[in-house]
């Protein structure tokens, strides 16, 4: 259990890591994050709150997609993700302003934050714990349509990004580049430690020890 665990979390805090370097890049937000702003600025309450709401919805709508009872222990990794985004955000770069940073700077936090928020998302659905309704929702579309993670990442994403560009929200740069890329990142990284994970899994090592 604890290695599942620490796998969890490492990679909500990669995740969220890559987020918090999205947002400081001031090159247009994440595409849940810039439809959270936009929905904040057209109907008013804090972005927080529109996450939550979103996250509620998706809670039912994932329940709907894979034909089963609601998550509610996806209420677990909502708040943790609340929790770990603050520390990145707010505590570790917390007076970091990129606005007026060189362009080449700005980039740099653009391609590393979308890589490494990937990269997290396949790292933590490993260990099959619940995950938070946002990330669900492309896993469940995948198995309800029979599609490649890839593509329902992108689906996702593009459906998402154009939703906050006709509300006004912060979509740019990273957006564009995070609706081609997070999902190819997503489907190559979980593939490439899927392996990893099971090799030094101590359940794998009990068995592998029975055996031989």
């Amino acid at each position: 259990m604890l290695y599942r665990v620490t796998i969890y979390l490492l990679g909500m805090l990669v995740n969220f890591f890559g987020v918090a370097l999205l947002i400081k890049a001031t090159l247009g937000a994440g595409f849940w994050t810039a439809l959270f702003a936009g929905l904040s600025d057209s109907l008013g309450y804090t972005v927080g709150f529109w996450y939550a709401v979103a996250q509620l919805i998706l809670i039912f709508a994932n329940a709907w997609l894979m034909k089963q009872p609601p998550e509610v222990r996806a209420i677990i990794p909502l708040i943790l993700e609340s929790l770990i985004l603050d520390f990145w955000v707010e505590i570790v770069f917390g007076q970091v302003d990129l606005s007026m940073a060189p362009l080449a700077l700005q980039l740099t936090f653009l391609v590393v934050g979308i890589t490494m928020s990937a990269m997290g998302v396949g790292m933590y659905i490993l260990p099959q714990f619940p995950r938070a309704p946002v990330d669900q929702f492309f896993l469940a579309i995948a198995g309800r349509f029979r599609m490649s993670m890839r593509v329902s990442q992108t689906l996702v994403a593009i459906t998402t990004s154009t939703s906050a560009f006709l509300i006004g929200g912060p979509v740019g740069l990273g957006t564009l580049l995070g609706v081609l890329f997070a999902g190819p990142i997503i489907q190559q990284w979980y593939t490439f430690t899927y392996p990893f994970y099971y090799q030094f899994h101590p359940h794998y090592k009990e068995r592998f020890e029975l055996v031989y």
